[in-house]
C-alpha cells in the first residue's frame, strides 16, 4: 500500500462528527460512574462477555495463529465458553471470584482470560516473568486461588501452593504437581452456550500488577465499562480514518497483527488481543521475541500491523533491512516514549508502512493519547493527542491547569479510568481526585493543538523496554545482600530500551564486594528484567540531603561520568 495524502484537519473533524450523529454503536451520552458523570458510549456493550459474543460473528474467520495451530473467532469462543462452564460446574467458580492466569503467551491464555471473565468473576493476569517470590505476593494480595499455569509456573507455584490453599490447573504443556489439566476439564465441558451472567457495566472484570514507586507492584482493579470503553474509542479513532482516507484502512484489507509483547499487561491485551478480536483483525502469536522469528512470521502470515515496545520495532527495522516487511502498513509503539530519530528512521526503512505511537497507562486501560500518520512524522517526539470521543487530558501545577506549553503533570479523565488500587486505599485516594481525575505521575506540556509532550515523570520508575520497574523494589533487593551498606537505584539512558536499571552500591566494611556476583544474587530474587544491568561500586559513602536522603540525582550524575564497575 502507498502513502496516502496528508489529511485535512478540518476534514477528520467533520468525518468524526458524522460518525458520531449516525452510527449508532459511537452514540455518546452520559453515566453516572462512582458518584461522577462521564461520557460513555450509550449503546456499547453492557460488560465483556456480550463484546466477546459480539467479536464471534466474525465466525470462521481466523483469529489466533501459534505454530501451525488456527483458530476462528467463533471457534475461539466456544472454546472460552466450554472452559467457563468447566470452571462453573466443576471448580466452582461464581461471580465476584478472583481467578488468576500465570503463563506466557499460549493461546489458551486467551482462552482462560475470555472464560473466567465470562464466569463473572475477575481475572488477574499475572507477571509471566516474576520469580516466585514475587507470584506469590500477587496471589496472597489478589487473593486468587484458582490459577492456570504453563510447566514452569507450575514449578514455581508448587512452593507455596498448599500454603496458600491454591488449585492449579496446567495447560498445554507436560508436569507434575497440577491438580487439573486445562484439556481434560475442556473435554468433559462441551456446552458451547454463553453462561449468560448478569454482569454490570462498572463490575470488576480485571486486576493487572503494575509497579509503582512504593515497590511492591499495585493491583489496579478496571472495569468491564472502562476496558470497552477503550476498546470502542480505538475503533472509533480506526473508524473515523477509514472513512477521511476514502476506505484505507489502518489495519489493512486482510489484518493481521504479530503478538510480541506479553498478556499480562494491557498493550498486550488491549490493544492488540481484544481490539482485534473486535475488529475481525487475525493475531499470530510468537514463542518468544526474536527479532529474525518477527520478521519471518510476518512475511508469511502478510501481517499488516505491529505493536511493541520501541526496542523491538528498532530491533525489528534492523533485522528487516531495506526494503523488508512488504505487508506491514502500521509500525505501532507503546509501553514507553519512543525516540524520535527512531520515527523517521522506521519511516525511511519502511516506506509503505507509516509508525504510530499511543500513550495509555494500567490504570486507564491503555486509554490516552494517540498520534500516527503524518502527525507522527510532523511531531516524532509527541505522544499525540487525547483519544477522543470520551478522553479528557489536563496539564497541572500545584492542583492548577497550566497554560499551554507550560510543564506539569498528565491527568486523564474517562470512564476507562481505573475504580482502585486493590487493598490501597490511601494509594487511590492520592491518585484519583474527587471529581474523577487520575494524576499519572508523568511530567508533560500540551501545546495549541491538544499535542501531549511528555518530558519526565515525577514516580521513581524505570521503564525499560516498556516494562516498569520500581526502583525501591530493586533497592530491597540489594540490602537482601550481606555485603551492601548502601545502595541507589536510577535509570540509565538507552538507545534501544530506553532505559535500562542502573545502580551504585557502597559495601560492608572489610567487604571485597563482587558486581557480578551481586548481580547474580539479585537475579535469584528478582525477575531478570529488574535487575541491575549497569553497577558501579562506590569508594565512598553515598551523598545525601539534608533530610539524611541519598541524593539520587548527584549519585546518577557521578556514576554516568564514570565507566561501571560491571555492565551486562
Amino acid at each position: 500500500m502507498g502513502e496516502s495524502a496528508p489529511l485535512d484537519q478540518q476534514k477528520l473533524i467533520a468525518t468524526a462528527m458524522t460518525i458520531l450523529a449516525e452510527n449508532p454503536l459511537f452514540k455518546v451520552g452520559e453515566a453516572e460512574i462512582r458518584g461522577n458523570v462521564y461520557r460513555v458510549f450509550e449503546n456499547a456493550p453492557q460488560n465483556m462477555p456480550a463484546l466477546f459474543a459480539y467479536g464471534a460473528t466474525h465466525g470462521d474467520k481466523e483469529f489466533l495463529i501459534f505454530d501451525d495451530e488456527r483458530l476462528s473467532f467463533a471457534q475461539t469462543w466456544s472454546l472460552a465458553c466450554r472452559f467457563a462452564h468447566a470452571l462453573q460446574d466443576q471448580l466452582g467458580v461464581k461471580p465476584g471470584d478472583h481467578v488468576a492466569i500465570a503463563m506466557r503467551n499460549f493461546p489458551e491464555w486467551c482462552i482462560a482470560y475470555m472464560a473466567i471473565i465470562s464466569t463473572g468473576a475477575v481475572v488477574v493476569p499475572l507477571n509471566a516473568w516474576w520469580k516466585a517470590d514475587e507470584l506469590k505476593y500477587g496471589l496472597e494480595d489478589s487473593g486468587a486461588k484458582i490459577v492456570i499455569v504453563d510447566k514452569r509456573r507450575l514449578e514455581y507455584l508448587q512452593t507455596f501452593k498448599d500454603e496458600l490453599g491454591l488449585t492449579l490447573i496446567l495447560a498445554r504443556e507436560d508436569g507434575d504437581g497440577a491438580d487439573y489439566r486445562y484439556e481434560e476439564l475442556l473435554e468433559g465441558s462441551q456446552n458451547t452456550a454463553p453462561l449468560g451472567i448478569d454482569i454490570l457495566p462498572d463490575d470488576d472484570f480485571c486486576i493487572v500488577y503494575t509497579s509503582g514507586s512504593t515497590g511492591k507492584p499495585k493491583g489496579v482493579v478496571l472495569t468491564h465499562r472502562g476496558c470497552i470503553s477503550t476498546l470502542l474509542s480505538w475503533s472509533f479513532i480506526a473508524t473515523v480514518l477509514k472513512e477521511a482516507r476514502g476506505g484505507v484502512s489502518l489495519f489493512g484489507d486482510d489484518p493481521g497483527i504479530l503478538l510480541a509483547v506479553p498478556l499480562f499487561h494491557v498493550t498486550g491485551t488491549h490493544s492488540i488481543f481484544l481490539l482485534s478480536y473486535l475488529v475481525g483483525r487475525r493475531v499470530a502469536m510468537i514463542y518468544r521475541w526474536d527479532a529474525k522469528d518477527a520478521v519471518r512470521i510476518i512475511d508469511e502470515e502478510r501481517l499488516t500491523n505491529f505493536v511493541g515496545v520501541p526496542s523491538q520495532s528498532f530491533e525489528l527495522m534492523e533485522a528487516a533491512g531495506e526494503g523488508g516487511l512488504a505487508s506491514l502498513i502500521d509500525i505501532g509503539s507503546g509501553g514507553a516514549k519512543r525516540p524520535a530519530e527512531h520515527v523517521k528512521k522506521l519511516a525511511k526503512t519502511f516506506k509503505q508502512a507509516r509508525p504510530s505511537s499511543g500513550y495509555g497507562l494500567s490504570e486507564t486501560n491503555a486509554l490516552g493519547c494517540v498520534i500516527s500518520l503524518d502527525d507522527y512524522q510532523k511531531r516524532p517526539d509527541s505522544t499525540g493527542r487525547p483519544v477522543p470521543p470520551l478522553t479528557d487530558i489536563k496539564i497541572v501545577k500545584d492542583d492548577q491547569e497550566v497554560a499551554r506549553g507550560e510543564t506539569g503533570e498528565i491527568w486523564i479523565r474517562s470512564p476507562a479510568n481505573f475504580r482502585c488500587y486493590l487493598n490501597l486505599p490511601e494509594d487511590t485516594d492520592k491518585a484519583l481526585t474527587s471529581d474523577g481525575w487520575f494524576k499519572t505521575g508523568d511530567l508533560a506540556r500540551m501545546d495549541e493543538e491538544n499535542f501531549v509532550y511528555i518530558v519526565d515523570r515525577i514516580k521513581e520508575l524505570i521503564i525499560r523496554g516498556g516494562e516498569n520497574i520500581s526502583s525501591l523494589e530493586v533497592e530491597n533487593r540489594v540490602y537482601q545482600h550481606e555485603g551492601v551498606a548502601e545502595a541507589v537505584v536510577f535509570s540509565v539512558p538507552d538507545d534501544v530500551l530506553g532505559e535500562r536499571v542502573g545502580l551504585v552500591v557502597y559495601p560492608m566494611d572489610d567487604i571485597a564486594l563482587d558486581a557480578a556476583e551481586l548481580r547474580a544474587f539479585i537475579v535469584e530474587g528478582l525477575a531478570a528484567y529488574k535487575a541491575p544491568e549497569r553497577i558501579w561500586i562506590s569508594p565512598s559513602p553515598l551523598p545525601r540531603l539534608g533530610t539524611a536522603k541519598f541524593d539520587k540525582l548527584t549519585v546518577k550524575k557521578i556514576a554516568l561520568s564514570h565507566p561501571p564497575t560491571f555492565s551486562v
